[in-house]
């Protein structure tokens, strides 16, 4: 397949571990069929004298002198020694770094020339941060993507076929993560994911609510906490010693005045898949559908074959993430934003963000 469009990768991160690193690898299979190819790689971090010394670094160090001398691929500390595209070249930059970084990276990326933008969730610290990102993006014509895989997911896409054509059913979509129910466990979590679980985790199943559910802040008729189900805690951070307050569980119902209603949840320490439930009015489930399933496990067992050793939702998210890239690569290549399907916009970000904010308190006072 034609390699048509020029990647710049901003935030690689530590191989094996770092949703960049594997973007990166997504795009560099031989057999891969999405439309890009990485030519250029910004690692703020790891290239700086601090990071090469750090843990992580020699592991970043070797990926690099691989690359360069096996792909020809290009790596810099900062975005704006990235060279500008040349004319008649298609770029897209994927910025997968610290969401608080997000903001001066994705200025720089526009400095140099790129046609469009991949940019990770939740894509900024805050809604005035992301819309200000939006309105500068458009200024220039450039179009924004978001890495909402859920968006694209079958389960999600099962589900909301399944109750379409059942009138009176509501669905739930559960996110399971696998850590340890121990204080020290989910302190590291609340500190390293500091702003809560809403703007992270639970924020791909916000962006489902926002982009098929027609829910936003001024939509929102009731919004209700499941308390037999949730749980807020406020745990001390093993790096910093500071307190977050955060949920290790969470389960609410959002009504919206158009007549939509859906649930969401959240568990920290409940395994690696998510779900999508849907139910009769009474509450009786009716059908299931999970990520991954039957039909992922071939696509699965393969990225685990190539690339032993990762983070276990690196494989588990692999089929979505290579569909993200491969719909955003096309779209990029057409010249055409609208044609990349399910994917959602820097719109859709921004009022996930707003939603995320919007709940939160709202919700934890709930569970006082």
């Amino acid at each position: 397949m034609s390699k048509a469009v020029s990647v710049v990768l901003v935030g690689c991160g530590a191989p094996l571990k770092s949703m960049g690193w594997y973007h990166a690898t997504q795009i560099l299979r031989e057999d891969s069929d999405i439309a890009a190819r990485l030519d250029f790689i910004v690692e703020p971090w790891f290239m700086s004298e601090a990071g090469k010394s750090s843990p992580g670094g020699a592991e970043f160090a070797e990926f690099k002198k691989t690359l360069e001398a096996s792909k020809g691929v290009k790596f810099f500390e900062h975005v704006r020694d990235v060279p500008r595209a040349e004319d008649g070249v298609k770029r897209l930059a994927i910025i997968s770094a610290r969401t608080s970084d997000n903001p001066s990276l994705f200025a720089g990326a526009l400095d140099i020339g790129c046609h469009a933008i991949f940019l990770e969730k939740p894509g900024a610290p805050s809604v005035a941060e992301l819309e200000a990102m939006r309105d500068n993006a458009k200024k220039v014509g450039v179009s924004v993507f978001m890495g909402f895989n859920k968006n694209v997911s079958k389960f999600v896409t099962k589900a909301r076929e399944y109750a379409k054509t059942r009138p009176g059913t509501k669905v739930t979509f559960l996110h399971n993560n696998n850590y340890d129910e121990s204080p020290e466990s989910l302190g590291e979590c609340f500190e390293r994911n500091s702003e809560g679980m809403l703007k992270n985790m639970a924020i791909h199943e916000l962006a489902l609510a926002v982009t098929y559910y027609g829910v936003g802040v001024d939509t929102i008729e009731t919004v209700s906490a499941d308390k037999q189900y949730s749980c807020c805690k406020t745990l001390k951070g093993p790096s910093s010693g500071k307190a977050f307050t955060d949920f290790t569980k969470l389960k609410f119902t959002i009504k919206t005045k158009d007549g939509n209603e859906l649930s969401i949840a959240a568990d920290r320490c409940g395994g690696d898949d998510s779900v999508s439930i849907v139910e009769d009015s009474a509450g009786k489930e009716l059908i299931r559908f999970t990520m991954p399933d039957d039909e992922d496990a071939e696509t699965i067992k393969d990225a685990e074959e190539r690339i032993g050793g990762a983070m276990p939702y690196f494989y588990v998210q692999d089929p979505d993430y290579a569909t993200l890239k491969k719909r955003v690569a096309k779209a990029v290549a057409e010249g055409n934003p609208s044609s990349a399907e399910g994917v959602a916009t820097i719109d859709v970000a921004v009022e996930t963000l707003k939603v995320a904010e919007y709940l939160t308190p709202l919700l934890m006072e709930q569970l006082k």
